[in-house]
């Protein structure tokens, strides 16, 4: 589709450090010199419908989104929801250099749960317990994984599946989760924390507190 347009070219402040790419250049006639100088409405094509171009000056620009922001938006289309331990120092680690990697990619959807808004009835009916024993993830069909395989699943969607490639294959893949179901089974000892019973126990009495005052004091 060919269009025509004119442009009235004005005063504007420097814009030299900006620049449109050479083929909208070419489709609309503006001038390198002058990038952004107000554009006047393209002349309507044979279906009648009319084409413009906002004007951008040298003092205003479109709203820069935050990384938060891109975080948010990349977690839309996720392949794989990692539910992890928030208050697990060693975790955080593996966690945070997944996160990084999946700026680039926003394929892995990272829930806390920790958090105090972690439900089961959005993560498959996974409770705080069941999940703190082993990795669990949620594929976005809804299947749930496990153990190595979860690690697996994670890696491979930021593009790192080479990493767990190994353990696909026997007697790799029950070896790696024997050792996995170890550390698990220990990881609370290993980074200071009490055991589960009692973390159970202390959220169990935070729950209470936080429903009798409507408000949690702790």
């Amino acid at each position: 589709m060919a269009f025509r347009g004119a442009i009235s070219v004005g005063k504007q402040a420097n814009t030299s450090l900006f620049s449109i790419p050479y083929y909208l250049r070419t489709i609309y006639n503006v001038s390198p010199a002058n990038p952004f100088t107000r554009l006047n409405p393209i002349s309507h094509n044979q279906t009648g419908l009319k084409y413009s171009i906002r004007a951008v000056s040298g003092t205003s620009v479109d709203p820069v989104v935050s990384k938060k922001q891109k975080g948010e938006e990349s977690s839309q289309n996720w392949k794989i929801k990692m539910l992890y331990d928030g208050e697990c120092p060693l975790c955080m680690r593996e966690v945070n250099m997944l996160r990084e990697r999946n700026k680039s990619y926003g394929t892995i959807k990272f829930v806390d749960i920790s958090s105090e808004e972690y439900t089961p009835e959005e993560n498959e009916g996974l409770d705080y317990k069941t999940v703190m024993g082993k990795i669990h993830a949620i594929e976005s069909d809804r299947t749930v994984v496990t153990d190595i395989e979860a690690f697996r699943k994670l890696y491979e969607a930021v593009d790192l599946g080479w990493v767990y490639a190994i353990t696909k294959y026997e007697p790799i893949a029950t070896i790696a989760d024997a050792v996995y179901g170890f550390w698990a089974k220990y990881r609370l000892q290993v980074t200071g924390r009490p055991p589960l019973e009692e973390v159970l126990e202390a959220r169990r009495k935070k729950g209470e507190i936080c429903d009798d005052s409507k408000a949690c004091k702790m």
